[in-house]
């Protein structure tokens, strides 16, 4: 079958010989759909099944392929019945070990048969052994054939054996070379020079089918040639898509926010501080965008307590003098919640009406509020998802202020910026994080943002002493909260994630508070957690902040937002169950006073070395863009970004952390064939990243 080489995109998995619909179905899970996808599945790693080891060589734990001639046959009973296979080269011999195994197999394993196996050397009660082996039969008139390639291991699923694998993969290959040029190269011959890149089908067939004496430790590290070849691709196609998503915003129309001054300056002459020097230069950078008239994108990124809501006031406010509506999104109520105290506080003495929308709201209460948003009664909305729910609409919404947005689905962020795309405008974006993310990150995964950095935090902050404490002195670190208390401090005591289940946490949280009750006799102890009404929530929060309460129990729904200043110890229970950048967000909840704080970190021993590598960062720094580059390097950019709950930026072949080297080439290469080759654009962006550019802009 001879294909242009673009038909590989368009050509079904289902094309190939053998595959049928429910092997489509499984490729299906792994997001393989044509046989391009299939081309792109790489391999894990590899085995070299192309030399045949002696047995008098073989050590335990070695992957390795043996040839020998079968002695004899034996069905073995002890505590699971197993099939022995002996199996002898004349060097030394060999048990072939099977548990699994049927009448057919046995009667087809004859003394006198000559096999090649493959297998891991284990070992066994009188000899060597390889578990379930694979293996051939080695016809009378000769040697099996050698490997001549590396074997590539892949990533599988459910019913995908790795033979089917390297089936799927021949069969995919074979229509590569019967293409005429392979896939068709979408980087011109400057840039491939340029970078010294390999070429794209070469580039493939290596991967699949590496030579036997190719460099196995650069494949499995991902800095083969070949490997960054495909890497660098996607790096740039990954880049394209979010430069044609920002193209596309300034081909939109924005209202031009400019507002006469007089809302933004009542608000800071009735503020007790000053704004810091950063704080008041990102306020200029959103200013200037909102006069525009195409829509601001602009990502403001600011360490725990840096002062962002302040900021999102003030931007508010230029809004609403302009005439326009500003919706507020956080992603839990106890955050959206303490958004509206902060903007109750700050808006209402300036006549700024105000409302609260979120999935608790309901019947004639939320019949109210969504009137008043379409008359346009309500100047500011602030809320949880429930903000762009279908029968929520906007009389003229000029601003959208997107809080902690990387834990947001794409979807959900798409279908707040629709909302206000009423008739001819696009409402202005402001997206605010309290989890720095480092430069290179933020550069690949928010090309299409402006960015902005909150980087002073305000005077009068004391720093937080950090320490890390074994369990085993619970008892001390309880009396250690009697004293705080006792001396008009508050504390908060954070209970982390049992098990991937919010009951079992709630359960974990309200034991720990009666037994804290129990051993702090004559405290007032609070306790949060994620299964309690708004309303109850809203009570201990209140209580808490006014002092009535000295300890708050409570599990991470308080890691951001919560701001009480005579707070001054936490507890973190378990901490090694969370990630760098979380602790930090929940350590930010104390010392936000003048008073000395401390964070005390009580882990479960024994730690591993990662978890005591991880603690040490805390308790050695403060500075968040410190402790996201050291969460970037431990857990990657997934955890970091949040983006394993939304989607976002799901490399096939890229690693961001891997791949840093790449980055800057890769814009660099993006900027060059927007200019010169923009016929290579939207292929690329189609091969590497298909439906899902739609949500790049958001």
């Amino acid at each position: 079958m001879t294909l242009q080489s673009d038909a590989l995109s368009a050509l079904p998995v289902t094309a190939l010989k053998g595959v049928g619909p429910k092997s489509a179905e499984r490729l299906a899970r792994l997001g393989i759909e044509c046989v391009q996808d299939i081309l792109f599945h790489l391999p894990l790693r590899y085995q070299d099944r192309t030399r045949v080891t002696p047995m008098q060589y073989l050590r335990p734990g070695d992957e390795v392929v043996v040839e020998g001639e079968v002695e004899h046959v034996e069905i073995r009973f002890g505590r699971r019945r197993s099939l022995l296979v002996h199996l002898s080269d004349g060097s030394s011999r060999i048990i072939l070990r099977f548990f699994h195994f049927s009448a057919a197999q046995k009667n087809n394993l004859k003394a006198g048969l000559a096999l090649r196996c493959f297998g891991e050397v284990r070992n066994g009660p009188a000899c060597f052994e390889l578990i379930h082996p694979e293996y051939r039969v080695v016809e009378e008139n000769g040697m099996a054939m050698a490997e001549e390639t590396l074997t590539p291991v892949y990533p599988t699923t459910e019913g995908m054996h790795q033979i089917s694998w390297r089936d799927l993969t021949g069969k995919a290959l074979e229509l590569l070379n019967s293409s005429e040029q392979g896939l068709q190269e979408w980087l011109p011959d400057e840039l491939l020079q340029a970078y010294s890149l390999m070429e794209l089908s070469a580039a493939i067939r290596y991967l699949h089918r590496p030579p036997p004496d190719a460099q196995q430790q650069l494949l499995l590290d991902g800095v083969h040639p070949a490997q960054q070849r495909l890497a660098f691709e996607e790096l740039v196609a990954h880049q394209l898509s979010l430069r044609q998503a920002r193209q596309l915003q300034r081909r939109k129309q924005a209202p031009r926010l400019s507002g006469a001054g007089y809302l933004r300056q009542g608000l800071l002459q009735a503020l007790p501080f000053e704004l810091t020097g950063a704080q008041e230069r990102v306020l200029e950078d959103i200013s200037a965008d909102l006069q525009q008239p195409v829509p601001m994108l602009r990502l403001v990124q600011g360490d725990v307590g840096s002062g962002k809501t302040i900021v999102a006031a003030l931007a508010a406010l230029q809004a609403i003098e302009a005439g326009f509506q500003v919706a507020l999104m956080a992603p839990t109520e106890l955050l959206a919640e303490q958004h509206m105290k902060s903007f109750q506080q700050w808006l209402e003495p300036l006549g700024v009406d105000m409302g609260w929308l979120s999935g608790r709201i309901k019947g004639k209460a939320r019949q109210e509020v969504l009137q008043q948003l379409a008359d346009g009664g309500l100047s500011l909305l602030v809320g949880t998802q429930a903000l762009f729910q279908d029968d929520v609409t906007y009389h003229s919404l000029g601003l959208v202020i997107v809080d902690e947005q990387h834990r947001f689905g794409v979807h959900q962020r798409l279908a707040l910026r629709e909302k206000g795309s009423s008739g001819r405008h696009t409402p202005h974006q402001l997206i605010m994080t309290a989890t720095p993310i480092p430069r290179s990150l933020a550069m690949t995964a928010y090309a299409d943002l402006d960015l902005s950095v909150i980087d002073e935090l305000p005077p009068g902050r004391t720093p937080i002493q950090t320490l890390v404490i074994s369990d085993a002195r619970r008892e001390e670190i309880i009396g250690r909260v009697r004293t705080a208390c006792a001396n008009g401090r508050q504390a908060y005591w954070v209970c982390t994630l049992i098990e991937e289940s919010e009951a079992l946490q709630c359960q974990a949280a309200e034991d720990v508070a009666q037994e804290l009750q129990e051993a702090l006799q004559g405290l007032a102890v609070g306790l949060v957690h994620g299964r309690m009404s708004s309303a109850d929530k809203e009570q201990v929060m209140a209580a808490f902040k006014a002092g009535d309460m000295q300890l708050l129990v409570a599990t991470t729904v308080i890691e951001v937002g919560v701001d009480v200043p005579n707070a001054s110890l936490m507890i973190i229970e378990n901490p090694e169950r969370l990630g760098l950048s979380q602790l930090h967000q929940l350590r930010g909840r104390v010392g936000r006073g003048s008073v000395e704080s401390h964070c005390v970190l009580m882990y479960h021993p024994p730690l591993g070395q990662q978890a005591k590598e991880r603690l040490a960062v805390l308790r050695e720094s403060s500075d968040g863009f410190v402790i996201a580059r050291k969460d970037l390097e431990l857990r990657g950019p997934g955890e970091v970004l949040g983006v394993r709950q939304t989607g976002e930026m799901q490399f096939r072949v890229a690693d961001i952390l891997r791949d840093q080297p790449l980055l800057d080439t890769a814009r660099e290469a993006a900027d060059r064939l927007l200019s010169a080759h923009p016929e290579s654009v939207q292929p690329l962006v189609d091969r590497w990243l298909g439906v899902n550019t739609r949500y790049a802009g958001v």
